[in-house]
């Protein structure tokens, strides 16, 4: 959308507001596709929950190519808005519970991976095809974006449904088949096999009912409200810091860093793109093994640096060479940073931490702040600048990734190695050591006053 945008705009006429609404609304109703999806997955289960949220996408792609209007763009971009909530959901979700604890870090955050590689491929087919008509180029730029979802479709054919699902709708045959796909051994098969049965009977997980999940997830108990605030806010973080800004409207930022036509404000979103690929890689190879928390501190930190740097690039450095390069570069740092960190790490941290009976539900929350996050972030974008500049609202950024940095330190508990079993027990137990702790206090007090 960051390069169909443009033509879109000259193609249709629509105005500033309108863009705003076009790029920032897919954030936004894909909420709707987050709290259907953690219901659905837990009544079919994970597997068709992917096929469900391609087959969505795929309408709303479509209709989106060949749309004649605005209005129908519109209707397209809701649909696949729908979608992608749907997708977002579940894809952690589904990887987490067919994952080995020594990998999961590693394999559930291949969403990002593909999340970043579809956006690289965004901007190069925005390059490749910005010199057709404008009336036709940004049909095709949005049009191509329905081939990933097709090879979506047929790998649901060969990937196995969630065992932890399988156990939950007591099909336990078939959770042990899939169990001795993704094991070393059968013992190793049957010894998860068992403590899946346990962490489910322990959540009456054979008794779901969304009205019951609910009421836990609204009226927590002190682990389960501190896994909410870590799976909600990190998800939130995410967004806040404004990454969706970067992708949806680098050309916006470049034009205003001093870059003036369309081939070299697309090719500089090319290098943005292929940085953001790039740098999620050293994060698959570092998760599992130097753990969640550091990558964390390294992605907020360098993100804050990078944030502050582009505020004063553009603030004193606009239209110079200088100004450029130096644009440029804080934004590939940003993210590059991003995607080390902050980016595949919110995917695995909200797709781990909640426990079996509230996993589907509970990552749909998270999902949702995370998209309504972004919504708020994208459609209020130019706006924002119009009031106080991209320099300022980068600046603004900045300090918003500064928080970030002090949440990761009092919030975010390293889960690299355990289990998600065991890492139900890990915020059991630090609840129950806050309890501890606020017991101990009120104590002294009371012997003070006595």
């Amino acid at each position: 959308m960051s390069g169909a945008i443009i033509y879109i705009q000259k193609d249709l006429k629509i105005t500033e507001v309108q863009q705003e609404v076009l790029v920032g609304i897919l954030s936004i109703i894909s909420l709707f596709g987050s709290l259907a999806g953690g219901r659905t997955s837990d009544w079919v289960g994970r597997k068709w929950t992917i096929g469900l949220a391609a087959l969505i996408f795929q309408t709303g792609g479509a209709i989106m190519a060949l749309a004649p209007s605005f209005k129908v763009l519109m209707i397209g971009r809701l649909i696949a808005g729908v979608g992608i909530g749907f997708g977002i959901m579940i894809a952690p979700v589904y990887i987490a519970e067919i994952s080995p604890a020594i990998a999961r870090g590693s394999l559930t955050s291949f969403p990002e991976i593909f999340i970043n590689f579809g956006i690289l491929l965004g901007y190069i087919s925005n390059y490749a095809f910005h010199k057709l008509p404008a009336h036709i180029n940004w049909r095709i730029m949005l049009g191509v974006g329905l081939i990933p979802s097709v090879i979506i479709a047929v790998a649901l054919f060969i990937i196995p449904e969630s065992p932890r699902w399988l156990v939950v709708q007591n099909r336990m045959e078939e959770a042990k088949l899939v169990l001795l796909k993704i094991s070393e051994s059968e013992k190793d098969a049957e010894e998860k096999l068992q403590e899946i049965q346990k962490a489910a009977e322990s959540g009456n997980a054979d008794k779901y009912e969304t009205k019951t999940v609910w009421q836990e997830i609204l009226h927590p108990s002190p682990p389960v409200l501190r896994m909410l605030i870590t799976g909600c806010g990190i998800q939130c973080f995410q967004q806040i810091t404004g990454i969706d800004t970067v992708v949806y409207y680098s050309p916006t930022i470049f034009k205003n860093a001093g870059i003036t036509g369309d081939s070299e404000l697309l090719a500089a979103t090319v290098a943005v793109g292929f940085t953001k690929t790039m740098f999620i890689l050293i994060a698959i190879l570092l998760i599992d093994k130097l753990g969640r928390k550091p990558l964390l501190y390294v992605s907020t930190i360098g993100m804050t640096v990078s944030l502050f740097s582009l505020s004063f690039a553009l603030t004193f450095l606009s239209h110079a060479k200088v100004g450029i390069a130096f644009a440029i570069l804080a934004v590939c740092g940003n993210v590059a940073f991003f995607s080390v960190g902050l980016g595949p790490i919110c995917w695995v941290l909200s797709s781990e931490i909640f426990p079996l009976r509230l996993r589907a539900q509970a990552s749909a929350l998270g999902a949702v702040g995370s998209r309504v996050s972004s919504g708020a972030i994208s459609m209020s974008f130019l706006s924002v600048t119009n009031a106080i500049t991209v320099a300022g609202t980068f600046f603004v950024f900045g300090v918003i990734s500064c928080s970030a940095v002090a949440f990761v330190y009092y919030c975010v508990p390293e889960t690299k190695g355990k289990s998600l079993e065991e890492i139900e027990v890990l915020f059991q137990n630090a609840g129950e050591s806050i309890g501890h702790e606020v017991e101990m206090a009120d104590a002294e007090r009371l012997m003070q006053k006595s």
